[in-house]
């Protein structure tokens, strides 16, 4: 949104810049002397959101407050005029909530080259991005973090899994606890955060073994040393243990000397109406707790800490609550220019 000149009308519009040159400068206004930029967001992927606006009161002008939705206004050229929003003096303009894209989910590939995102299909394919989607970065050791997707990311190299991130995917892992010295089997979905969160616990000599996203998937546990005559264990993730926190310990796979552990080809898969209705479920059903599993959380002090930091992070892709959905009031909105106190409502 810019001014024409020091007393002309306000204007609104939106446009793409596909290029430019360095050292010379651009004029996005009409060039009339005085203009001035009074609102200005970048949008990688056309995002458009709502703004309030509130006049300068003046007499005969009856609506000080109104909103205007960017999505309304079409995408031309840097050099386009624009529309006329008002001819009156305004205030202050005030984001009252973000949106989403105007043109459709991003296309998005890794560069496991240079470790890093890009649109030019270089790389693994991660799917289609809206502005509110994030990337699920997974390492070797067992840490993991969500990210958006901008192109000015990078990545580090030990990236087991790197993926489009989905909070109902339920990921079954198998992990060697340091504290105990035994194979774990623990089955959980992530959360959303952009602090780095373990999910083998606090013991960084813990190693990760396994991890899967199959819907029911099996494991081949070979026994090893003085257990080596023992026929081998094949666990059905899903019947073994049910969904958890990432922050639980899990369930001892065994007491034995165990050989390797492998995965194997899964023997049944879920059905469209199964997908259907564990969508519904799954958000009560990972929160429940098994009689007779050796399970345990992590310290609650961290556990809380790390509560509050998805809850902080998660905050910036959420709509922004309105500014204020009462009514506009005129004289408090006139008091607040001039600097009056309300003495009675």
């Amino acid at each position: 949104m810019y001014r024409d000149g020091k007393t002309g009308p306000y204007y609104i519009k939106r446009f793409a810049v596909n290029g430019i040159t360095r050292d010379k400068e651009y004029d996005v206004t009409q060039g009339t002397a005085g203009s001035k930029i009074v609102y200005f967001t970048s949008n990688p992927n056309a995002e458009a959101e709502v703004i309030r606006v509130t006049l300068k009161p003046k007499p005969r002008l009856t609506k000080l407050v109104f909103e205007k939705d960017f999505s309304d206004i079409a995408i031309k050229g840097r050099q386009s005029m624009g529309n006329i929003l008002t001819k009156n003096d305004i205030f202050k303009i005030a984001l009252k909530q973000k949106g989403g894209s105007t043109l459709g989910g991003r296309h998005v590939w890794f560069d496991r080259d240079v470790l890093r995102l890009n649109y030019d299909k270089r790389g693994d394919y991660l799917g289609e991005f809206q502005s509110e989607d994030l990337i699920l970065i997974l390492s070797s050791k067992g840490e993991y973090y969500t990210s958006n997707f901008d192109l000015a990311n990078h990545y580090e190299k030990d990236i087991l899994i790197i993926e489009k991130f989905d909070p109902d995917k339920i990921w079954s892992l198998v992990l060697f606890d340091a504290d105990q010295q035994y194979y774990y089997l623990k089955r959980f979905q992530l959360e959303a955060t952009q602090k780095t969160l373990s999910i083998l616990g606090e013991n960084p000599e813990s190693r990760l073994m396994l991890i899967s996203a199959a819907d029911y998937p099996l494991f081949k546990v070979e026994f090893g040393g003085n257990d080596a005559y023992r026929e081998a264990l094949t666990i059905d993730a899903e019947e073994f243990i049910s969904v958890k926190s990432f922050r639980a310990k899990g369930k001892r796979i065994t007491t034995f000397e165990v050989g390797a552990i492998t995965e194997q080809e899964p023997v049944r898969f879920k059905t469209p109406e199964e997908n259907q209705e564990n969508n519904e479920d799954e958000g009560d059903e990972a929160n429940g707790e098994e009689p007779g599993e050796e399970e345990t959380s992590v310290t609650e002090n961290n556990a809380s800490e790390d509560q509050e930091d998805v809850q902080s992070d998660g905050a910036e892709d959420e709509i922004l609550p309105p500014v204020d959905e009462e009514k506009p009031d005129n004289r408090k909105i006139i008091d607040e220019i001039t600097g009056q106190m309300t003495l009675f409502d």
